[in-house]
């Protein structure tokens, strides 16, 4: 992982672990981050972002529970390989996500068709 590609918004209400997994999940699944490369230690992440190493361990082992990393005394986290098949995904996660955004968007004042079209552009 050469760039910063992780961000951390500390005034977001999602918590920081969950912003991490979901971003890392998201360019493990797009391809960014490509099949057996090598993920910041927990440590490194935690210094590059201004969290604790708790926060970044947090984020790795779900994304060790959903089977998109894996971490191996020595080896380090390497982006493990994708299942093939058809992509699934946790729809509860999804909802939770979706809700979290609304009420963000809508704290910042902005209405349904606002928020349809910030989806809309993120989308594309």
């Amino acid at each position: 992982m050469n760039d910063p590609a992780v961000r951390v918004d500390t005034t977001s209400q999602v918590p920081p672990y969950e912003q991490i997994r979901a971003q890392l999940a998201a360019l493990i699944r797009t391809g960014r981050l490509a099949e057996g490369e090598r993920l910041p230690t927990v440590r490194q992440l935690a210094a590059d972002l201004g969290l604790a190493p708790g926060t970044v361990a947090r984020a790795y082992r779900e994304l060790e529970a959903g089977a998109l990393i894996r971490t191996r005394r020595g080896a380090g986290t390497r982006v493990a390989p994708l299942p093939s098949g058809p992509r699934t995904h946790d729809a509860d996660r999804l909802t939770t996500l979706a809700r979290d955004f609304t009420s963000a968007a809508r704290a910042l004042g902005a209405d349904t068709e606002d928020i349809l079209t910030a989806v809309r552009d993120a989308l594309t």
